[in-house]
């Protein structure tokens, strides 16, 4: 799939974007002795894992605009997404039997695209999240507010796994390691759940690619591994650690490989450094070509974003680098945190 970066959209608001990112995963789970996705017994049984999950999936209203999210504790914890709470430090929160009560956006990462709302009601039915990634051509059930239109369900399969949304770097590291779908996902579900035949979340909803970029259900969904990861430290103190490497990252073009005498367009260029980040004091300098890190192929910038979104501050990686005079070589860097700055 080669899709255009100004015609991926993020699922609230409709905005076009260009989006990059990472994400931790889980394992994958043992093979489940579960009829083929597709199967009339399969499809069976998407009634009744609506009905029980549509009480734990609510509508998010903003003063911009509605988005979905997940009920994530009893107590009134609810995860969504970080664009759908954007600029916002209270919304309404919608309930699938009627009810409305006001909500505190307690805390957000731009970083994974994920936020914490804090409902103003109690004895709340909590969905539960999935620490495993499901399996390709497994059942997928999607529940959210498209459009507005409350407690929608769609379903269909997982289509894939480890998605990077090509040329989303640009804009934001949110869409990287994303789990694929073909249930049918629109402007709205941003932040609903995407479960499996167990009726467990298996994913967040994320983003999408619109018809008119010639994509037939493309959808894109946060691991819960991610989310269950980043709500803990979003609960512990408000904010979520990510590595950091400090190199603005750019793919490589046939016009710039040309520009630059390289020799293929392998890898990802460096557009800037980070001055006393961990890239400069390495001595990766603009214009170095990283080619891989730890041994993985970096053919791309999400490529990039999303091996290090599985490392940690602290860690100590490999990047493999060509120079701007054509020679090899392997840098060892020290990832820092994130510094504390808008996305």
């Amino acid at each position: 799939m080669a899709a255009s970066t100004n015609k991926i959209r993020i699922l609230w608001p409709l905005l076009t974007v260009a989006l990059v990112g990472g994400a931790c995963t889980g394992t994958d789970p043992a093979p489940k002795n579960e009829p083929a996705t597709g199967s009339s017994d399969t499809l069976a049984v998407v009634p009744e894992l609506a009905a029980r999950l549509q009480p734990s999936v609510v509508t998010i209203l903003t003063s911009g605009g509605s988005g979905s999210g997940v009920v994530y504790r009893d107590d009134g914890l609810i995860v969504t997404n970080e664009h759908v709470v954007r600029n916002s430090t209270t919304v309404e929160v919608a309930f699938a039997d009627g009810q409305r009560v006001p909500g505190t956006v307690l805390a957000a990462d731009a970083v994974t695209d994920l936020a914490l709302v804090e409902a103003d009601r109690t004895g709340l039915p909590a969905a539960e999240f999935q620490r495993e990634l499901p399996q390709i051509g497994e059942l997928a059930v999607v529940i959210g507010s498209p459009l507005g239109f409350q407690n929608t369900v769609t379903a269909g399969i997982i289509s894939g796994l480890h998605r990077d949304i090509p040329g989303s770097a640009s804009q934001s590291q949110a869409l990287v390691d994303l789990i694929q779908t073909d249930a049918a996902i629109s402007p709205g579900n941003s932040g609903g759940a995407v479960v499996d035949g167990d009726g467990e979340v298996v994913g967040i909803s994320e983003a999408y690619i619109p018809p008119q970029a010639g994509a037939v259900s493309l959808g894109f969904a946060i691991p819960s591994a991610t989310v269950i990861d980043v709500v803990e430290q979003l609960e512990e103190d408000g904010r979520a650690e990510h590595a950091f490497v400090g190199v603005e990252p750019a793919p490589i073009t046939p016009q710039i490989a040309e520009q630059l005498g390289l020799p293929n367009t392998d890898g990802v260029i460096v557009r800037a450094v980070v001055p006393d980040g961990p890239a400069a004091n390495a001595g990766i300098a603009p214009g170095d070509v990283i080619t891989a890190v730890d041994g993985e192929p970096t053919a791309s910038p999400e490529d990039l974003l999303a091996i290090l979104r599985d490392r940690e501050p602290g860690d100590t990686v490999t990047m493999s680098i060509r120079g701007a005079d054509a020679q090899e070589r392997e840098v060892d860097v020290t990832l820092t945190e994130r510094p504390s700055v808008s996305e």
